[in-house]
């Protein structure tokens, strides 16, 4: 058998696209989700999570001696919403929001025009009665004369006792009417001063010295003392505050009211100004629980006023203990001195240890902590911390030592 050339054996083109075209197919796939995955991965890692941060506070604050929390409003107790007497049309605004005004300061007028109509009249009404008087004066003198001759008549034998009668009739008939035009002059004088009066209502003034705060009404609105009119009448034409008169209104749960005694002093922190502490102190507690809330409102008096403090502004006040500091000297002479006051959400535990997470420079450093007494919602860090450290007090739960993050404003 004679050999065969070996070039002259190959593979068909049909054989090898069958098999090896699959295997390079299934490769470049199996390739592509495994660069997806990787991808996917990565851009995990490398998302930056999003984390609320607050600054640990000295220990030696007012918090330190804190023995309750409450949130409450300033409320002014002199605040009045000027209305009209009467029911009528703004001819006239004096004023505008944010000036200060004194008491009887003209602030509006309404339309006079028909009540001065009915003045007049009332005028002329008294006048013509005291014109009456006079005339009935002026009879009531010759009639006198009249008796007194009727009288030496009589006497004389002239005249007849019924001209007597009817003189001294005519007599007493004109005193009778004068007096009757007495009193209707008085009753003509009540119906002036009357409608003064309706004049007078016409003007609104300032009841007290304040600060405008609301401007109600304007020139050619018709105000009402009473809501007569839907939509389309006032009624009221302006809110003025006594800003001598701010104070704190909180309402503090009955569990706790124990703990607050009128004269209690009283550290106030304002919503618009969290790093301003103000000085107060208990004014009254009102003598009265809300069945529903369970609390009882509680007044605060600031001890010195400020033009920052306005009306309905947000306020967080924390009732001291006065006798804090003498019970430290007394019976904690040996207890650790805390170092700062935190918030307990920002502190973790694992392990039965206390850590925190401080962010510095956009990342996030572990710290180890030894605790002390808890304040209301705070708690004292007798070591591992300084006042001023920002602190994580909400994020995610997988945070990690030097770890990049981003701090939510």
């Amino acid at each position: 058998m004679a050999p065969r050339d070996l070039s002259s054996l190959k593979i068909e083109d049909s054989a090898r696209s069958g098999s090896g075209g699959k295997f390079w197919r299934i490769f470049a796939a199996s390739l592509g989700v495994l660069v997806v995955l990787t991808g996917g991965v990565f851009a995990l890692r490398s998302k930056v999570p999003t984390v609320e941060v607050a600054a640990a506070r000295a220990a030696n604050g007012p918090e330190a001696e804190t023995l309750l929390n409450a949130s409450g409003y300033v409320t002014p107790r002199r605040r009045a919403t000027v209305a009209a007497k009467i029911t009528g049309r703004v001819t006239g605004v004096f004023f505008d929001e944010g000036i200060r005004v004194q008491e009887g300061q003209l602030l509006a007028t309404l339309d006079d025009s028909d009540a001065k109509r009915a003045l007049d009249a009332a005028v002329a009404d008294r006048e013509a009665s005291q014109a009456a008087i006079v005339d009935l004066e002026v009879q009531l003198k010759l009639a006198e004369i009249q008796l007194h001759r009727t009288q030496q008549l009589v006497a004389d034998k002239v005249q007849s006792q019924e001209a007597l009668d009817t003189a001294r009739t005519n007599v007493d008939s004109l005193k009778a009417r004068i007096a009757l035009a007495k009193e209707q002059v008085d009753a003509s004088a009540a119906r002036v001063t009357q409608g003064q009066q309706n004049v007078d209502n016409c003007i609104i003034r300032a009841p007290f010295s304040g600060i405008i705060v609301s401007k109600d009404a304007q020139v050619g609105e018709m105000v009402s003392p009473i809501s007569a009119g839907g939509g389309f009448t006032r009624t009221g034409i302006a809110t003025i505050v006594d800003m001598n008169s701010n104070e704190i209104e909180v309402d503090v749960n009955e569990a706790y009211i124990a703990r607050v005694r009128p004269g209690q002093k009283v550290v106030a922190t304002l919503d618009a100004y969290p790093d301003w502490q103000i000085p107060s102190h208990v004014r009254t507690i009102i003598p009265t629980a809300d069945r529903q809330k369970a609390t009882v409102k509680v007044r605060i008096t600031f001890d010195k006023l400020d033009p920052r403090i306005l009306p309905d502004m947000g306020v967080k006040v924390a009732f001291l203990d006065e006798g804090a500091a003498s019970k430290k000297a007394q019976g904690n002479n040996q207890a650790p001195a805390a170092k700062a006051i935190v918030p307990q959400s920002a502190v973790r535990a694992e392990g039965g240890a206390s850590y925190v997470f401080t962010v510095r420079d956009g990342r996030l450093e572990r710290r180890a902590v030894s605790l002390g007494r808890k304040i209301g919602s705070d708690v004292e860090v007798i070591a591992g911390l300084s006042n001023g450290d920002q602190l994580v007090v909400r994020g995610s739960q997988d945070l990690r030592d030097g770890q990049k993050v981003e701090v939510r404003q």
